[in-house]
């Protein structure tokens, strides 16, 4: 529960900042915000994936780059279904996307999210 706990706090910390940084992506408070973590979650746990299956032939063609448009249309479906979270456009989806792996994974890395991983 406290690892839960911990990846939704990283999570939400990670979309603030996108919103922040980026002029195209907005969050108008925490009501948004929590639900935008939450989400954001549930698109990198169900969503994502399923795209990344069936996107799999152009991403190979496009070594890859591809694969940033997948985790653009996830960020911005995820900002489509929660009310307060906002993305402008096609390259803010992207860019936002990209933001927020990159916050995320640095601020799992401070807080010590990945020690289940490196116990095994």
């Amino acid at each position: 529960m406290r690892s839960f706990i911990l990846h939704f706090v990283v999570i939400a910390l990670a979309l603030a900042g996108t919103a922040w940084l980026l002029p195209g992506v907005a969050v108008s408070g925490w009501q948004a915000l929590a639900l935008g973590a939450l989400a954001l979650g549930l698109m990198n746990a169900v969503v994502r994936p399923v795209l990344a299956v069936l996107t799999l032939p152009i991403t190979v063609v496009t070594l890859g780059l591809f694969y940033l448009v997948v985790n653009g249309a996830s960020f911005a479906l995820a900002a489509w279904v929660v009310p307060g979270f906002d993305v402008v456009g096609f390259w803010p989806a992207v860019g936002g996307a990209l933001v927020f792996s990159l916050s995320s994974t640095v601020l799992g890395w401070f807080t010590g999210g990945d020690d289940k991983k490196r116990d095994r």
